[in-house]
C-alpha cells in the first residue's frame, strides 16, 4: 500500500497485519537502501511469532517504492514527521517495538524527540543497529561529511544529470560491499544490496541527505528516552564506528549494548541472529532481561 504524506509524498508500505495481532514491530531502513533489507529479520518474525505480531515496513521517501521529492525535504527531521504520519494512517497502538538500521534509527530517535503531543504513539521498546546520535562528521567514514565536499555535492545535484552521477557512483558501491569482513555468500548479498540500492536509489537521494547528517543531533534528548533500548554495533563498521553505540547506550537509561566484534555496518546480514534476538528483548516486558542478554553478549 501507499501512505500520502502532509506535502504529497507517496510512501510504499508493506504492512503485515493479522487480526490478532498483540505488538507491532516497525522497520526503518538505512540511507541507500529499501525495505527489503530487513527480509532476514521480517522472515524471522513472522515464523516465530506467527499471527500474533504485526509488521510494517516502509520505504523513506525517495528510497525503493517511494516517490521522490525536492531535495529541501531530505532531512532527518522530516523522516520523523513521515513516521509520525505512517504510524497515524495505519492505526498503529502499543505496544510497539521500532526496529531502526543507521539513518533509519537516527529518525527513530529524531521522532522520539518530538514533543508528546506529536508523536501518534510512544514505543515499548527500541533496537537501534549501526547508529549514531550525532557527531557523524568526527569519526570513520562521517569525517568526509565534514569537508566542503558535501556542500558542493548538493550543489552539483542541482546541474548534474542521474545517469552520469549513476555511472559514477557505481564502483564506489562496488568497493563498499567488498568491506564485508564476513563469508562469500554473505559478502554476494551485500553486493546484490549495493546493486539494489543503486539501481532503486536516486543518486540525488543520497547526496541529499549528507547535509542532514551532518548536522544531526539528539544527545540532549536521550536521557528521557524510556522505552526498552537495544543498541547494536559491529567491530569493524568504517561507518558509524562502535564508539557511536557506546554513547547510545551509556546515555540512554536501562539500555543494553550488543557489540558483534566481526561486523560491519550491514548486521542485518552480517550477523542477522544477533538482530533477531535484539529484537526479541526489546519487545519483552521485563527490562531485567536486557542486563542478562548485555552480559551475554559482552
Amino acid at each position: 500500500m501507499h501512505v500520502t504524506t502532509g506535502d504529497g509524498v507517496q510512501l510504499a508500505v508493506r504492512d503485515y497485519d493479522p487480526p490478532t495481532r498483540t505488538h507491532t514491530v516497525v522497520f526503518l531502513h538505512g540511507l541507500c537502501l529499501s525495505r527489503t533489507s530487513w527480509e532476514h529479520q521480517i522472515d524471522y518474525l513472522l515464523r516465530r511469532y506467527g499471527d500474533s505480531i504485526r509488521i510494517i515496513a516502509y520505504d523513506h521517501r525517495g528510497h525503493g517504492g517511494s516517490s521522490a521529492a525536492p531535495m529541501s525535504t531530505y532531512r532527518i527531521d522530516r523522516l520523523a514527521a513521515d513516521l509520525d504520519e505512517v504510524l497515524t494512517a495505519l492505526n498503529v497502538t502499543a505496544p510497539l517495538t521500532l526496529v531502526g538500521h543507521s539513518m533509519g534509527a537516527m529518525v527513530v530517535l529524531a521522532y522520539l524527540s518530538r514533543r508528546a503531543c506529536e508523536r501518534a504513539v510512544d514505543p515499548h521498546g527500541l533496537v537501534l543497529v549501526a547508529t549514531a546520535a550525532g557527531k557523524l562528521a568526527q569519526r570513520g567514514l562521517g569525517r568526509l561529511l565534514g569537508t566542503p565536499a558535501t556542500p558542493l555535492l548538493f550543489k552539483v545535484m542541482e546541474r548534474a544529470s542521474e545517469p552520469a552521477l549513476k555511472m559514477l557512483a557505481a564502483p564506489v558501491c562496488a568497493a563498499l560491499s567488498r568491506w564485508c569482513s564476513c563469508g562469500p555468500a554473505q559478502r554476494a548479498t551485500l553486493a546484490a544490496t549495493a546493486a539494489e540500492a543503486l539501481a532503486t536509489t536516486p543518486v540525488s537521494t543520497a547526496v541529499g541527505f549528507l547535509p542532514t547528517l551532518r548536522d544531526y543531533d539528539v544527545y540532549p534528548t536521550l536521557g528521557s528516552v524510556r522505552a526498552q533500548t537495544v543498541v547494536v554495533s559491529g567491530g569493524a563498521d568504517p561507518l558509524t564506528p562502535p564508539a557511536h553505540s557506546r554513547e547510545l547506550a551509556d546515555a540512554i537509561p536501562g539500555a543494553a549494548h550488543l557489540h558483534v566484534r566481526y561486523a560491519g555496518h550491514m548486521l542485518q546480514h552480517e550477523a542477522p541472529d544477533v538482530i533477531n534476538h535484539a529484537i526479541r528483548q526489546a519487545m519483552t516486558a521485563h527490562a531485567d532481561a536486557y542486563a542478562d542478554s548485555a552480559v551475554t553478549a559482552r
